[in-house]
C-alpha cells in the first residue's frame, strides 16, 4: 500500500513541475517579447459604429457597436486602446470598450419621432401608454442589436411607466424628433388638409417611409389574382371546387374570412377566452377550417386571411366596455352592427392576437384588415355629442387608424407575413381627402404592405365620371376612380402595393329597377382600367353570395380570370 502511495506522489510532483515550467515560460514570453495578455471586451457607443485606427491614428474601418474584440492588457493599466480583431491589430478609444455586453448602448435619452405605444415586453403584444412626438424617453436598457449595431427596441422610462419602444421611431434630439418627413414637398400638401369631416387633419400624421419586407419563405405573387371565399361551412367544405376553377384560370390566390362581423370562420381558441359569443357562433371547427386552408396552400395558392377589425358585434356583446356607445352609455348599434372603438388598445391587442393565432394555426401568407376604420355616417351624432368613442389619448381618428396599422405590421412581420388594409373607394376622392371615419390614403399606404380600395361601381353617385348611372360603365367609372387613386400613391415616399377589390355582384340599376349582371366582360373592363393607371398589384372580386350562387357566379366570370393583365 505504501509503495503505491509513493508512486502517486512522484507522479503528482512531476505534473506540478511541468505546469510550473509551462506557466513560467508563458510569463517570460509575455514579459520580454512585448506581448500583453488578451481579454475579451465589447465595442460600446452612443452610435451604431465606432472607428478603428491604425498605429498612426488613421481610420481604417468601422466596427459595429456590440462587436466582440480582444484587448491587450499589461501590468500598468487595467485596459488598453490596442485591440485585436480578425487577427489584425487596431486602436480604439478606451471609452468605447466594456466588459459587460449590457453596457454597449451608452445613450441615456432619446426623443419620440413617431407617436407609438410603449410595449410591456418585447415578445408579446401587450401595449402600455402612448408616447407622443417630441416627448423624451429615458433609456434604461435595450433588447438586441442587429449586425450593424442598430438597437431594435430601447427599454425606457416614460413618466412613471417602464416599457419598450422601437428605436426606429426615435431621434437623438428633441429638435430632430419634431421634424416632419417631407417627401418632394408632400408634407406641405398634407399639412394643408384640415379636419373638415371630423376624421382628423393631415399635419399630425406620420409620413416617414417604411421599408416593405420581402420574405424569402413567403413570396407574394406579383400581381395577386385572388378569389374571395366567405368562411361559411358550405364554402369551406367545398373548397376543392374553387381550387378546380382557379386552376383553369390565372388565379393564384384566395382571400378567406377569418371573421366578418357575425360571420365567424372558425372556433378560435382565443375567442373562447376573450369573445365566447364569437366562439359559440363559429361556422367551422379549427380542424375543418384548417383542412380547407391546407388544401389551398398544398395546391400552390397564396392565402390571405380577412379580419373585420373594428366591426365585430359578438366581441362587443362580450366586451361592452370597449364599444362605441350612444348617449345612454349603451353600445351603439350602427348599420346593424356593434363597433369596438378603434381608439381602444384592448381592441387592438385582441385583433392582433387573433391575427397571430390565425397565422400560427392556419399558415396564412397575409392578414387583411377590413373595417379598419370608425363607423361612417356619424357626423351629426358627433356634433350633438350623442356618441362616445372613449378617446383615451385625445387622438384624431386618422391617427388611431394609422397607429393601429403600425402596430399590426410590427407584430405580424415578426411571423414573416404581410399586412394589407381595406379602404373605402372614396378615400381617394380628390387628393388630400381625410374621411370622417379616419382613413387617409397616403398615411395608410405609407405603413402597410398592401392597400386595397373598394371602388364598387354601384357605390358611386349619379354623374360620377360623367355618367348618369356610373355602374353601367365599368371601364369608364373605374378609370375615372383609378386616376385619383394613382395620384394618392404618389403622395408617399414608399407606397404599398395597390391591390383592388372589384365589383363581381349584380348591381342595381336605378332607372329601371332591375339589376345589371356583372360577368366576365364587366370584370375585365374594371381590371383593365386599374392596370391602365398603374394600379397593377392585382384584383380581388367582391362576391359574397351564398355558396351555390357564389361558385356559379365565379364560373360565369371565368373568362376575366383567364387573362393576364400585367
Amino acid at each position: 500500500m505504501s509503495k503505491k502511495r509513493k508512486v502517486k506522489k512522484k507522479s503528482f510532483l512531476k505534473l506540478f513541475l511541468i505546469v510550473l515550467l509551462i506557466g513560467g515560460g508563458v510569463f517570460l514570453y509575455t514579459k520580454f517579447s512585448g506581448h500583453d495578455q488578451l481579454e475579451v471586451r465589447y465595442i460600446k457607443s452612443n452610435g451604431d459604429k465606432v472607428p478603428l485606427l491604425d498605429k498612426d491614428g488613421n481610420k481604417v474601418l468601422e466596427l459595429s457597436r456590440g462587436s466582440k474584440v480582444s484587448v491587450y492588457i499589461n501590468k500598468d493599466t487595467e485596459d488598453s486602446s490596442k485591440i485585436k480583431y480578425n487577427d489584425q491589430d487596431y486602436f480604439v478609444a478606451v471609452g468605447n470598450l466594456t466588459k459587460d455586453y449590457n453596457d454597449v448602448v451608452t445613450e441615456k435619452e432619446v426623443y419620440v419621432r413617431t407617436s407609438y405605444n410603449l410595449k410591456k415586453d418585447v415578445d408579446d403584444t401587450s401595449l402600455l401608454t402612448l408616447a407622443k412626438k417630441g416627448d423624451k424617453l429615458d433609456i434604461i436598457g435595450f433588447d438586441k442589436l442587429d449586425d450593424d449595431g442598430v438597437v431594435n427596441m430601447y427599454k425606457v422610462k416614460y413618466n412613471d411607466t417602464e416599457g419598450y419602444f422601437y428605436q426606429k421611431y426615435t431621434e437623438k434630439t428633441e429638435e430632430l424628433a419634431k421634424v416632419n418627413y417631407d417627401y418632394n414637398g408632400a408634407y406641405e400638401f398634407h399639412s394643408k388638409q384640415k379636419d373638415v369631416y371630423l376624421g382628423g387633419n393631415g399635419a399630425s400624421l406620420d409620413y416617414f417611409p417604411v421599408d416593405k419586407p420581402k420574405f424569402e419563405n413567403n413570396v407574394m405573387p406579383n400581381p395577386v389574382y385572388a378569389l374571395y371565399l366567405n368562411g361559411t361551412k358550405e364554402t369551406m367544405k367545398n373548397v376543392d371546387k374553387y381550387i378546380d376553377l382557379a386552376k383553369e384560370t390565372k388565379i393564384n390566390s384566395f382571400v378567406v374570412d377569418i371573421i366578418d362581423d357575425v360571420n365567424v370562420g372558425y372556433a378560435s381558441p382565443l375567442m373562447e377566452k376573450e369573445s365566447p359569443t364569437s366562439f359559440k357562433h363559429a361556422n367551422n371547427s379549427v380542424d375543418a377550417y384548417k383542412e380547407a386552408i391546407k388544401k389551398l396552400k398544398d395546391n400552390g395558392f397564396y392565402v390571405i386571411g380577412r379580419i373585420t377589425a373594428f366591426k365585430d358585434t359578438y366581441y362587443v356583446q362580450d366586451n361592452k366596455d370597449q364599444a362605441i356607445t350612444n348617449s345612454s352609455g349603451n353600445p351603439l348599434k350602427h348599420q346593424s352592427s356593434y363597433w369596438p372603438s378603434a381608439f381602444n388598445r384592448d381592441v387592438w391587442e385582441y385583433d392582433i392576437k387573433l391575427a397571430r393565432e390565425a397565422v400560427e394555426l392556419m399558415g396564412f401568407n397575409e392578414i387583411q384588415f377590413d373595417y379598419v376604420r370608425f363607423p361612417d355616417g356619424l357626423i351629426s351624432m358627433e356634433k350633438k355629442k350623442t356618441v362616445n368613442f372613449y378617446n383615451t389619448y385625445n387622438e384624431t381618428k386618422a391617427e388611431a387608424i394609422q397607429r393601429f396599422l403600425m402596430y399590426a405590421t410590427n407584430e405580424l412581420h415578426k411571423l414573416n407575413v404581410y399586412v394589407s388594409a381595406d379602404v373605402f373607394g372614396e378615400s381617394s376622392y380628390g387628393s388630400g381627402y381625410i374621411t370622417s371615419y379616419g382613413q387617409y390614403w397616403p398615411a395608410i399606404s405609407t405603413v402597410v404592405d398592401v392597400i386595397s380600395a373598394m371602388p364598387y361601381t354601384d357605390h358611386f353617385g349619379k354623374n360620377y365620371g360623367g355618367h348618369y348611372e356610373p355602374w353601367l360603365y365599368p371601364y369608364d367609372t373605374m378609370n375615372f376612380w383609378a386616376k385619383t387613386a394613382s395620384k394618392e400613391q404618389k403622395l408617399t415616399a414608399n407606397p404599398a402595393v395597390a391591390r383592388t377589390w372589384i365589383t363581381a355582384y349584380n348591381t342595381p340599376v336605378a332607372s329601371s329597377g332591375t339589376k345589371m349582371s356583372y360577368n366576365g366582360t364587366e370584370l375585365e373592363k374594371q381590371i383593365k382600367a386599374l392596370f391602365d393607371n398603374g394600379l397593377d398589384g392585382g384584383y380581388m372580386p367582391w362576391n359574397a353570395y351564398s355558396y351555390a350562387n357564389n361558385i356559379k357566379k365565379y364560373n360565369n366570370q371565368k373568362d376575366a380570370y383567364k387573362k393576364e393583365y400585367k
